[in-house]
């Protein structure tokens, strides 16, 4: 049996938004950048060692750092340096899973023959997103993508660490639970509750008290987590399980409307990449974060799937509408809507409609006008004022 190895590669762009501005004008290099406005979308490190956060509001950035500068997204500019980067991980190796538009695994395994180690192949990587795309990134290496995602959180910002296979539990043991992918605040806060702290500290318990903690699921997943029993393989060969948008709203106070409005642009617009990637969906999923960052998820499935906008946007009102109490309660600063389980478009349930008026026309001739004059071109008339936020690029359907 060969000797187990760390070959994958997780390669994470630093500050990504913040990092294209800062190569773009070199006023701002070295100094602290949010990019954003109301809320903040990125940050430079230089603002982040100041305590400013992403989804942080622009007012709270400024009382943390006085001379912050703020500057506007450009979409545009940072899909280009994507496209940019990812060209480079492909001329890497083939073995390539994006993860989002600033991050993605690589498998370099194939490329023992060259007779270069793994941990040279993410410096070699690193200078030429360097020099290349003008860029810092910084690269995890490990024999799993899950601790080739964590070694690249320690690394940051612009480092590279390797985990050497025999050195696994040194390296995740002594990691606060936060720093583990998947291991969100709530879970952590729930686990510290126990005195629990630490990878290590979750090493010593057994599955089934895990399981008994936190449920079936994720106490079986964080058992495997701190034990090194996650998946080996890089998976490029699965389309998209999920296509999804969100939108910041900033802090204070938000009518209902003005959050249904949000909501039912996001919707119009999952729903267009979704049909021009000929995908029908069956459950659609609501993300909320509150005032205090902390979130909540709301899904519901239909009897079939289905790309109707109308149907969709239905469903999404209605686990809104569910979740009125808690938003009032707890104040809302990020709204998102996901539709998941996915499938082709080739075979698709008809819905027989017996209402005075058939809609079934109306998702075409809409699609088809956001394709010629672009998405821009047609807009719900509640999203006149304010308009639908901003499209965060995201990888291809």
């Amino acid at each position: 049996m060969p000797e187990p190895r760390a070959a994958i590669l997780h390669a994470d762009l630093d500050a990504f938004y913040a990092s294209v501005e800062q190569r773009d004008d070199p006023r701002l290099r070295n100094r602290p950048v949010v990019v954003g406005g109301g809320v903040v979308l990125a940050a430079s490190y230089e603002a982040k060692r100041r305590g400013v956060k992403t989804a942080m509001s622009g007012r709270q950035a400024r009382m943390l750092c006085p001379d912050v500068i703020t500057v506007p997204p450009r979409f545009d500019a940072y899909v280009e340096a994507s496209k940019a980067v990812f060209d480079v991980f492909r001329d890497t190796t083939p073995q390539v899973q994006g993860v989002s538009i600033d991050e993605a695994f690589l498998d370099v395994a194939g490329l023992h023959r060259i007779d270069v180690a793994p941990v040279d192949i993410g410096a070699r990587l690193r200078a030429r997103i360097r020099e290349e795309v003008g860029l810092p990134i910084t690269v995890g290496v490990a024999r799993t993508p899950f601790l080739a995602k964590v070694a690249s959180r320690v690394a940051k910002p612009d480092g590279l660490l390797l985990v050497p296979p025999d050195a696994e539990d040194a390296f995740l043991h002594p990691l606060p639970l936060t720093m583990l992918w998947g291991v969100g605040e709530v879970t952590a806060t729930k686990l510290e509750g126990y005195g629990l702290r630490t990878a290590g500290d979750v090493a010593t318990l057994g599955e089934p008290v895990l399981r008994g903690l936190l449920g079936p699921a994720a106490g079986r997943h964080l058992f495997a987590v701190v034990h090194g029993r996650t998946p080996e393989r890089v998976v490029t060969d699965r389309r998209r399980s999920s296509i999804g948008a969100q939108r910041a709203i900033g802090h204070g106070r938000h009518s209902p409307e003005f959050v249904t409005a949000a909501l039912l642009g996001l919707v119009d617009r999952v729903c267009r990449r979704m049909r021009s990637a000929h995908r029908i969906a069956r459950t659609v999923v609501l993300r909320l974060r509150f005032e205090d960052y902390t979130k909540a998820t709301r899904s519901h499935s239909l009897a079939h799937a289905t790309s109707s906008g109308e149907d969709l946007a239905a469903t999404a009102t209605m686990l809104l509408d569910a979740a009125g109490p808690l938003v009032r309660e707890r104040g809302l600063t990020l709204v998102g809507v996901a539709l998941t389980n996915l499938e082709s478009d080739a075979v698709v349930q008809p819905r027989l409609s017996f209402g005075p008026v058939d809609t079934g026309g109306m998702d075409a001739a809409v699609d088809a006008v956001a394709a010629r004059f672009g998405s821009g071109a047609v807009m719900r008339a509640s999203l006149i004022r304010s308009g639908d936020g901003f499209s965060v690029p995201m990888l291809p359907d």
